[in-house]
């Protein structure tokens, strides 16, 4: 709880040994992380891989008893258990000194792997306390549930860029950029076409991001506005796109702060008709959004405070206490 790469390690060891493994998760009544979530990790890792069955047996810890603790009589109530779920099976892999009780109890070998941890130097509690430090060993399967996504919207010349520097620095977190700048010089001059090529560079910036904590500036409902404000046209975007961009948290900043003009922007007066535009599109997909006002730093805190609400963070940012998706 979860999954990490040490469990993944030591699946793929029990691959070397065996030509069936069925990989047993034990679900207590006492605990909260969704057993389908945690089969899900390790059915998407090991997709590829047929000889790998993944099953999940509920228990009430009333009746069999859990322990962290290496015990005697309680390896063998398990033995019982699994001797009933499992009755032709030869070979026991784990990396705890229980194995071996468990194993002798059920007349089977067991293989231990890596008992001290070496390989993979990282286990369940030390995600759970520290998501960012963990993250590394955290296989794509499980990344992809745990990662918190917070998109800084607005219209034209309200701080979304300095908003997501300044935001990813105080969290440590990763900080995804506008396409647009990349692909549009100028506010004035750009096309439909344009608009697609944003969408994609935009959604492959996501998709590439490897942290725990993302921070996007813009999304895909700002490049449909832009669409419909400047040519009366809605992009077609595929369901995939959608799914990339979704986020956990959106902060829309309010357009009461003093314009500037950079020379790429478009006008006060137009900055402000587009505000209006992002807001009816938001509302048009169902996009629910926390507005933020104020000067620079009132808006820096309440996004700070919006976002340590969502992630629970810690230890001046250095922590994520354990955070899942039920």
């Amino acid at each position: 709880m979860p999954f990490h790469k040490g469990h993944e390690a030591m699946i793929r060891f029990a691959l070397t040994k065996c030509d069936f493994l069925t990989v047993l998760i034990c679900v207590s009544d006492q605990e909260t992380m969704p057993a389908v979530l945690r089969k899900t990790w390790i059915d998407e890792t090991f997709k590829e891989e047929q000889r790998v069955e993944i099953v999940t047996y509920h228990y009430d810890e009333n009746i069999l008893p859990s322990s962290s603790v290496t015990s005697a009589s309680i390896s063998e109530v398990w033995a019982v258990v699994f001797k009933e779920l499992l009755p032709d099976y030869s070979i026991l892999i784990t990396s705890e000194p229980y194995g071996e009780l468990v194993a002798g109890y059920m007349g089977i070998t067991h293989i231990p792997f890596d008992p001290e941890r070496k390989q993979v130097p990282v286990s369940a509690t030390m995600v759970r306390n520290n998501l960012w430090e963990a993250w590394p060993y955290l296989p794509d399967s499980v990344k992809a549930t745990m990662v918190k996504k917070v998109v800084i919207l607005g219209t034209e010349s309200t701080g979304k860029t300095t908003l997501t520097g300044r935001l990813a620095a105080h969290f440590k977190a990763a900080a995804i950029m506008e396409a647009g700048r990349d692909i549009v010089e100028n506010s004035h001059h750009f096309s439909m076409e344009d608009l697609y090529s944003i969408a994609a560079a935009h959604a492959k910036s996501i998709q590439a991001a490897d942290a725990p904590l993302l921070i996007i500036d813009t999304d895909i409902h700002i490049t449909i506005s832009y669409g419909e404000f400047t040519f009366g046209q809605t992009i077609q975007i595929e369901n995939y796109v959608f799914d990339i961009n979704k986020g956990d948290l959106y902060l829309y900043l309010d357009n009461d702060v003093p314009f500037v003009q950079d020379g790429t922007r478009i006008d006060e007066a137009a900055r402000n008709e587009l505000d209006g535009s992002h807001r009816k599109v938001l509302e048009k997909y169902g996009i629910h959004y926390d507005v933020i006002s104020g000067d620079w730093d009132e808006r820096f805190e309440q996004a700070v405070g919006l976002i340590n609400r969502l992630v629970n963070f810690r230890s001046q940012g250095a922590n994520f206490s354990s955070v899942t998706h039920n």
